[in-house]
């Protein structure tokens, strides 16, 4: 199992983190690669969890699984926090900037999390929405039989998907009305992320070893979904922070398939060669991760630079900075939730 991991799911990380980044390019294109991207890479890092998800057994308590987790994920969310938090406010006092009412509404956004931390705290949410749906998952399979688990999560999925189309509905764009939900942490959108984290670990079996026929028909589907959008006969988007969801179909087909479709190839190709470039940046996926859209708002005062540099300033800055850090800051895998990560000799 270790060497299959190797192979390609921690390649498959990689890549997901590289589309991540390209998902923030802040440049509208004339395209819809981003749409794309975005009916998958979320949903992708939701199921490749429950992929490798392990029940509480029933001899055990519920809290050191829930503290573990915690580490991993919490520790890295509260340092970048204050890291990111610390700059942005160095240089709104150099800048002349900071002032009182300032510092309330931004504290009062950094509080609530989620959808409301926009600009370099893009991807906080995905940190405390899974580690929402870990909680609810670890729940539902402690105390509930298989068929119960089933039903509570197609209950959540219609919550998730009643809550997508109320949105939908309501007057501005779909980040503005979005924003009228004051829900701390985008923990309403864990309704929807322990569904995804359901499949991953429901259909574990046939994600970690894809047969062509699956891998065939996942990507004829979503090869002529991509078709019928690009040339304007199919109007789908699909994105969790901003609760656009509401299509109860499409919101699990699409996201599966184009899973199905990414990893087939993954594992093929791991079959014969390692992708070693995928396995580096996955690596230092969590300093990419908080770091790259930081380190855009920076970069582009002094660079001009389209999408190609956009994404290799942002997967490189923020390696860059790993590397320092697991090479020179003793308590560098506990802040980055990697605890039994040795650490780097200079």
């Amino acid at each position: 199992m270790a060497k299959k991991r190797l192979t390609w799911v921690d390649a498959a990380k990689g890549l997901l983190m590289i589309f991540v980044v390209i998902g923030h390019y802040p440049v509208k294109l004339d395209q819809p690669w981003i749409t794309f991207i975005y009916w998958f890479h979320m949903p992708a890092f939701f199921i490749l969890s429950g992929l490798f998800f392990k029940p509480v057994p029933q001899n055990e308590r519920i809290l050191p699984y829930v503290k573990k987790r915690f580490m991993q994920l919490m520790i890295p969310y509260f340092f970048f926090l204050i890291v990111i938090t610390a700059l942005r406010y160095i240089l709104a006092i150099a800048s002349h900037n900071f002032t009182l009412n300032y510092l309330r509404q931004d504290l009062y956004d950094l509080l609530l999390g989620g959808r409301f931390a926009g600009g370099s705290y893009g991807v906080i949410w995905f940190i405390t929405t899974l580690f929402a749906a870990y909680i609810l998952f670890l729940l539902i399979t402690r105390y509930f039989k298989p068929i119960v688990q089933i039903i509570i999560l197609a209950i959540f999925y219609a919550i998730a998907q009643w809550e997508g189309q109320y949105v939908e509905n309501l007057p501005g764009t779909i980040k503005e009305a979005s924003l009228t939900i004051i829900i701390p942490w985008n923990l309403d959108v864990a309704l929807l992320a322990v569904v995804y984290l359901g499949i991953g670990y429901y259909l574990r079996k046939f994600i970690k070893d894809i047969h062509w026929s699956l891998w065939i028909a996942s990507t004829l589907f979503i090869t002529y979904h991509m078709y019928l959008t690009w040339h304007d006969r199919f109007d789908y988007h699909l994105s969790l922070k901003f609760i656009r969801y509401g299509e109860p179909i499409y919101d699990l087909l699409i996201p599966f398939t184009f899973v199905i479709s990414i990893l087939g190839i993954i594992q093929w190709i791991t079959k014969k060669i390692r992708l070693k470039i995928f396995e580096f940046i996955e690596k230092h996926s969590i300093v990419i991760m908080y770091m790259h859209i930081s380190v855009d708002k920076f970069a582009n005062d002094f660079i001009a630079y389209g999408l190609l540099g956009y994404t290799i300033l942002g997967l490189a800055i923020p390696i860059i900075i790993s590397v320092l850090m697991q090479r020179f800051v003793p308590v560098a895998p506990f802040l980055l939730g990697q605890p039994h990560v040795k650490k780097v000799s200079p």
